[in-house]
């Protein structure tokens, strides 16, 4: 099953590029965090400068990061097609290379405005990353991307929300072995605390139990505290116990941590090939992906249609989507459990919001 669709050049064999590729990661290294030309290097200064490139890759998130070298590895092989070098940066090539993105040649698809916005705030990260400024508000750039938006605009397409009657139904499809017992508490604690798939499998026992850990967890009498290095800087998320042990996220996760013998590095880790036995390798975040569209299937859920649109219909944003549509509290408290900066970006979340319970057309006497 695949998770995110890779999109594809709109012209020319995959081939051409091929053989740059090793010379664009060393050269994406070598210009990303380096020594003054004028300094020689030493073994204390190499050190120094190896363990820079580290902080700045952990600037942004490992997701992030991925999805910005996608970028400029696209960017790349577009100009190397069109005959020309994507350093320095050239605002008339970057206007044409969105233009090709939103009305390509042939049959290729043309790419969502959020998509080609995603690629150029990629392209600026990594002329950033290799000493040189990219100005987006150049008029071959902003103008052609104001056009782009105005033109092809869309509403953003959003996953449905998995509801509490949802939830309880995916998790009774679930085995009570060990990857049962795992995967029910994964989909528990990610609806009830509104966390992101790569928050859930980031999470560690101890604070500092490993390098990649992206938060920990502390169980207390109340419930759990999740303090997580998220996409908006550190927060803390609470999860209370529910009033019934077969749902609660909780104790669900307490008899995945007992059962698997887990004390120490990362909460959610991969099993046996037969699940009775808890390996040391964390959970990659797209399993939550996949164990969501599987037990979606398993449960029945919009059994109506087509098992493609079923699948097409829920990701791990369906966790978040569902705990900010059904928590009947006041919105502030929605906000801070996911960790939004703004009123606005959570209600983008709840898909059943009580639209018209302010009615400012009879407040205004009409």
């Amino acid at each position: 099953m695949v998770d995110s669709e890779s999109e594809k050049l709109t012209s020319a064999p995959s081939d051409t590029f091929d053989d740059a590729q090793g010379d664009e990661r060393d050269q994406a290294k070598s210009d990303a965090i380096a020594l003054p030309s004028h300094v020689a290097g030493s073994s204390t200064l190499d050190r120094l400068v190896d363990t820079a490139r580290d902080f700045a890759k952990a600037s942004t998130a490992k997701n992030t990061n991925k999805a910005y070298a996608a970028d400029w590895k696209h960017f790349a092989r577009w100009c190397r097609m069109k005959g020309t070098d994507p350093l320095p940066p050239s605002p008339e090539m970057i206007g044409l290379y969105l233009t090709d993105l939103a009305a390509p040649a042939g049959k290729a698809p043309a790419l969502s405005v959020s998509t080609i916005d995603r690629r150029l705030s990629g392209l600026a990260w990594n002329y950033a990353q290799r000493g040189a400024t990219l100005d987006r508000k150049d008029r071959h750039i902003a103008t052609v991307l104001a056009g782009i938006k105005r033109k092809h605009a869309r509403p953003p397409v959003q996953k449905e929300a998995i509801l509490p009657e949802d939830i309880l139904a995916m998790v009774a499809t679930l085995p009570f072995d060990l990857r049962g017992l795992r995967d029910r508490a994964i989909l528990l604690i990610g609806f009830t605390g509104g966390l992101r798939r790569s928050e859930i499998v980031s999470l560690d026992v101890q604070k500092d139990d490993t390098p990649d850990s992206g938060g920990w967890i502390e169980i207390v009498e109340g419930g759990a505290l999740l303090t997580l290095n998220a996409k908006t800087g550190w927060r803390e998320v609470e999860i209370g116990r529910g009033s019934d042990e077969k749902t609660c996220p909780v104790h669900a996760l307490e008899q995945w941590l007992h059962f698997a013998r887990i004390d120490f590095g990362p909460v959610f880790v991969r099993t046996s090939r037969d699940g009775k036995r808890a390996l040391d390798a964390r959970l990659s975040d797209k399993h939550v992906a996949r164990l969501i569209k599987a037990t979606v299937l398993k449960s029945g859920i919009r059994a109506e249609l087509p098992e493609k649109e079923r699948l097409a219909l829920f990701s791990g944003h369906s966790l978040r989507a569902g705990l900010a549509s059904s928590a009947e509290v006041d919105e502030r408290y929605v906000q801070k459990q996911l960790g939004h900066a703004s009123a606005e970006m959570t209600r983008r979340y709840q898909r059943r919001r009580d639209r018209f319970r302010v009615n400012l057309t009879k407040a205004a006497g009409l």
